[in-house]
């Protein structure tokens, strides 16, 4: 029997199911910047001046389309690096340890905007402990240890290009606040959505 001709049924297949989980993905990486801006505006951490604010890029409408890109590219790259190092992760593959991960991202998330803290070392080593603690709890892998690093470098180093670019600014008490926050913040985003991506890579298979 002669296999599928071009265009047949199982490129579409193939296609459909990439595009279910980069929509999934999507979302959930929207609804998690919408979150999270929430807590952190709490705290006054970033603020937009007014001169960005009569431009096109004033209002903060770009940012959730960015986080849930950016959590499409990371959720289906994360699956994708297993396979290709022959190492498939096995570790808490339960959506309950899915769930679970998310609400302690929140909570990192929600500690490092309400928490005051003596300096910013301890700040550092805290959210450091944290996002670590996460990782170990939930992965375990060297590939998301190794990823998770990767976007965190990657992320702040466009979130600083941003800033220098006056797209938006750091309130001036919490600079350095800010500079301690994100790495450690950008890490655990991107073990958690590299979870929610290997689970749905488990429910929808390409």
């Amino acid at each position: 029997m002669s296999g599928p001709e071009p265009g047949g049924p199982y490129p579409n297949t193939w296609h459909h199911r990439l595009v279910q989980r980069s929509l999934v993905l999507f979302s959930v990486g929207v609804v998690l910047a919408l979150v999270l801006n929430l807590l952190q505006i709490q705290r006054n951490v970033t603020l937009f001046p007014e001169e960005v604010i009569a431009t096109i890029f004033s209002s903060a409408w770009w940012v959730p389309p960015c986080c849930g890109t950016a959590a499409a590219v990371v959720g289906l790259l994360y699956p994708c690096i297993d396979s290709h190092l022959g190492e498939p992760h096995k570790f808490k593959r339960e959506w309950a340890s899915v769930m679970r991960c998310i609400a302690v991202f929140v909570g990192i998330n929600h500690a490092s905007a309400k928490l005051d803290f003596a300096n910013n070392v301890q700040l550092s080593l805290t959210l450091a402990a944290l996002s670590l603690g996460l990782w170990w709890t939930f992965d375990r892998s060297r590939s998301g240890l190794g990823l998770g690093i990767t976007i965190a470098f990657l992320a702040t180093l466009i979130t600083q290009f941003l800033v220098y670019n006056g797209v938006y600014q750091y309130t001036s008490p919490d600079f350095l606040y800010i500079r301690s926050w994100l790495p450690c913040i950008f890490f655990s985003g991107g073990v958690t959505v590299g979870n929610i991506g290997r689970q749905l890579a488990m429910l929808i298979p390409l």
